[in-house]
């Protein structure tokens, strides 16, 4: 346990890189002033990952600032003692789906501070930013969806109106709706399975255009459950107009699997040459579930580092979840991803056999199922290979009605992935247990190394005051025992959402989220979005659907 020993380091930076940060190079170690601060932390082991900086400091907050990071005494109206705790920057999350403010309270417990949808997102982008304003517990942000673009021109506006509340693509009423006039209408269900005309696409377009326009931070593009209504062109098109904003495209890749013709690899390689030709940011997302992730990663780390301005994500769990009629789980799929029947299963259920397969496929389309995608035990593998960043995948917490849980519904009695409540911890448990990595490396690859790529890659200058302990950051900052840290929460029936525990404190733009480890009704989240735009971009592409 040598590792988790206490120790005051020297701060060495090489010149080239401290001249990149916040704060001058001395100010950690020697900066000092009598004035009161609004909040300090003291005695706490700091962890700053853009600096490698590792020591014990005192932290003090000003006007949602860190005004100072120091070794000597400093005062403030109010006082944190983080003896035995590490204090680093808040945790960051680029692929969570559960938006409503029990899923928000869940991951606040697992010390999450900046929460973006980049995988799905909303389709009434301007609506859904100005219901979260002064609502929302942590920062937000995001895309918009190109899923919701096509069940609006396919399926009709009603259809995507639906979720556009929420941003929740795949929740029960959106699936269900479109496949009841789908099937009312005697045709496959538009958004996942029709090729667009000439005419449709053009519409499918402009509402990316619009949402993107508004302010959207890029565009979700989740073909992997519309891998047979999206043609080659139809993807190109998504991201040449998202190029056209210089914001970032994030594909739930098309493919999955290792078996040819249509291995996970393929899909990657479609929207990665897409970004590299257009020199555009692409966001890959959750690679460890297309499950050749030992291929697909290197292969992304090999075009940023040929200057490509794309970057991979991954989860630590190896069981996925999806919706029952996804494409993903097409019976002549199954063999290609290496799975069969029983390693699926409804959430809180029995694992499936062929009669529920065709039962759920059939009556409960919209449904949230678990799918054992890859071994549990090949974990630490993928979270700790360099480059990528760790998300959630969280998906909303709901009954099932698909009906959201009050603020201050009890933790207990949710069946949901767990996921959505535990990851940070699980990747603090696993350092600790496992040695899977150092622990530097674990934060910034959930708080660090979000901030960099969305802002050197997809051009958002909000992150550049995020993912870091340095003086004139924001004080977006996670408390935490390494000794301790733990997730809860388990696939077993009503335990989705226990809470992690030994994170007791956790910050948001200076304000206090959660204290003693109990979330507080506060809501100092600040929105992460593009200015709004007079006109947009539609009109700088060209349009040629082949009759």
């Amino acid at each position: 346990m040598n590792h988790l020993k206490l120790k005051i380091q020297k701060l060495a930076i090489p010149i080239t890189v401290a001249s990149a940060l916040l704060f001058p190079v001395h100010a950690i170690a020697d900066s000092v002033s009598d004035k009161k601060y609004d909040l300090v932390i003291v005695g706490g082991r700091v962890m700053d990952p853009e600096s490698n900086f590792d020591g014990i400091r005192n932290v003090g907050i000003k006007n949602g600032k860190i005004a100072i990071i120091t070794s000597e005494t400093i005062k403030g109206a109010k006082q944190i003692n983080a003896k035995n705790h590490v204090v680093a920057p808040g945790f960051i999350e680029g692929h969570q789906h559960g938006t409503d403010p029990f899923s928000r309270k869940v991951s606040l417990r697992d010390g999450l501070t900046t929460s973006l949808d980049l995988e799905s997102g909303a389709g009434n982008v301007g609506k859904w930013y100005a219901d979260a304003k002064g609502k929302t517990q942590v920062n937000y942000g995001m895309v918009v969806n190109a899923a919701f673009a096509r069940l609006s021109v396919l399926d009709g506006p009603e259809i995507a109106a639906l979720g556009n509340d929420t941003g929740d693509l795949l929740g029960p009423g959106v699936v269900y709706a479109a496949a009841a006039k789908a099937k009312k209408e005697n045709r496959k269900m538009g958004w996942s399975h029709i090729v667009s005309s000439q005419q449709q696409l053009e519409k499918i377009l402009a509402y990316i255009d619009e949402g993107l326009r508004q302010g959207a931070i890029g565009t979700g593009i989740p073909v992997g459950y519309m891998k047979d209504g999206i043609t080659q062109y139809e993807m190109f098109k998504y991201q040449e107009l998202t190029a056209q904003y210089n914001r970032v495209s994030n594909g739930h890749t098309r493919f999955v699997g290792v078996m040819p013709p249509s291995g996970g690899m393929l899909g990657v390689q479609e929207m990665l040459a897409n970004a590299m030709i257009l020199d555009a940011p692409f966001l890959a997302a959750h690679l460890n579930s297309i499950q050749d992730w030992e291929y697909s990663i290197p292969l992304i780390n090999a075009a940023k580092k040929r200057g490509a301005k794309v970057w991979g994500e991954v989860y630590p769990y190896g069981a996925a979840s999806t919706i029952a009629a996804s494409a993903i789980l097409n019976e002549d799929q199954l063999p290609l991803i290496g799975i069969t029947y029983s390693d699926i299963r409804s959430v809180g259920g029995k694992p499936w056999d062929k009669e529920s397969y065709d039962y759920n496929r059939k009556n409960n389309p919209g449904s949230v199922v678990i799918v054992q995608v890859n071994p549990e035990e090949q974990v630490g593998e993928w979270i700790s290979t360099p480059g990528v960043v760790i998300v959630s995948d969280g998906m909303p917490v709901q009954n099932a009605k698909g009906e959201y849980y009050p603020w201050d519904s009890p933790y207990e009695g949710k069946s949901v992935h767990p996921r959505a409540s535990g990851t940070r911890a699980k990747v603090l448990r696993l350092v600790r247990e496992q040695n899977v990595m150092p622990l530097m490396e674990a934060i910034s690859k959930m708080s660090y190394l979000h901030a960099k790529y969305m802002e050197e890659f997809a051009g958002v200058s909000d992150f550049r005051y995020k993912g870091r302990m340095q003086q004139g950051a924001d004080a977006d900052i996670v408390i935490f025992d390494p000794a301790t840290v733990t997730d809860n929460a388990t696939f077993n029936p009503g335990e989705g959402t226990l809470p992690s525990t030994g994170i007791p404190y956790v910050l948001v733009n200076g304000t206090v989220v959660v204290e003693n480890s109990k979330v507080q009704k506060v809501f100092p989240g600040k929105p992460i979005r593009f200015p709004v735009q007079e006109t947009g971009k539609l009109d700088q592409i060209e349009i040629n659907v082949r009759k």
